[in-house]
Formats: C-alpha cells, sequence, structure tokens
C-alpha cells in the first residue's frame, strides 16, 4: 500500500499547480498567483490612468491617480495611491497624509490607508484643471518628507 501512496502523492504535487494556473481569474507567474482585480487593475491603467515617480529625499515616490472602478467611488470619483521605495524595496511602515489643492483653490486632507506595497486615498478629480496632489509622510525614524505632483484628467485621457 505505501507503495503506492509516494507516487500518488508525487503525481498529485505536479497536477495541482498545473490545475491552478488553468483556474479561472488565477494565473501562476514565476511561481506567484495573480488575482482577478490585478489584471481588471492592468487593463484600466492602459485606459488613461496617471503614474508618476520622484526622488524625494533619497526615496523613490510613485504618485498613481486612477478613476475609481464601477462600485468603488465611495470615498471619490479617483483613487490617488503611493509607493515610497528605497533601494528598491518598498517602505511600508510609514504615516502618510494626503491634500488635494482643486483647480478653484479649494483644499482637503485625508489619511492614506495602507493596501500592500502601495499607500491609497480616494478624491474627486474628475472636474477639468490642474489639480495639485501632495503628501507628508513620516518614516519609522522620525523625519518628514513632502513632495506632490500636478494631475489634470484631461491629460490621462
Amino acid at each position: 500500500m505505501k507503495q503506492h501512496i509516494i507516487p500518488a502523492m508525487l503525481a498529485l504535487g505536479f497536477a495541482i499547480p498545473a490545475w491552478a494556473g488553468d483556474a479561472p481569474g488565477i494565473q501562476l507567474v514565476a511561481g506567484m498567483k495573480r488575482e482577478p482585480h490585478h489584471r481588471g487593475h492592468m487593463n484600466h491603467m492602459k485606459k488613461g490612468a496617471f503614474m508618476m515617480t520622484k526622488e524625494l529625499d533619497g526615496y523613490q515616490v510613485t504618485f498613481h491617480v486612477m478613476k475609481a472602478p464601477q462600485g468603488m467611488q465611495k470615498g471619490g470619483s479617483h483613487h490617488f495611491m503611493l509607493k515610497v521605495e528605497q533601494d528598491g524595496k518598498p517602505e511600508t511602515d510609514l504615516i502618510v497624509n494626503s491634500k488635494v489643492i482643486h483647480p478653484g483653490g479649494q483644499s482637503e486632507s485625508k489619511m492614506m490607508m495602507r493596501m500592500g506595497d502601495w499607500y491609497m486615498a480616494s478624491y474627486d478629480l474628475g472636474h477639468p484643471g490642474k489639480h495639485q496632489v501632495m503628501v507628508l509622510f513620516k518614516t519609522p525614524d522620525g523625519k518628514k518628507h513632502f513632495g506632490g505632483v500636478y494631475y489634470d484628467p484631461r491629460e490621462s485621457q
């Protein structure tokens, strides 16, 4: 009986990864699975999202603005996302506050919540004109870092 168990376990061990790669919504790439929402996110980026990376006090800071997917517009029409990296590694132990100054001069601030390697806040950014999108983040060493970019929804369509 034991002689049949080992070959069966080996066969099953090879069959599960092959099955997972064919399962709807799951794709294995270099040993990592990609969930369905990532695929939609990548398609959405092709349709006119904004992304800019700047160096800020030795950190690589990526600003990303995209329209909020259908059903996820509770906090605003757009998701403002931020990724902070140093030496190629994401910084995930930050306190991040964001601020947007709209084209008419009105401003609003929101704390950003961490989502994996990114931080996110939602704002209404669909109206025309340049929005100044800024962040202030505090690193574990207690230092504060400030920077921003301009986002114009007409330029990212």
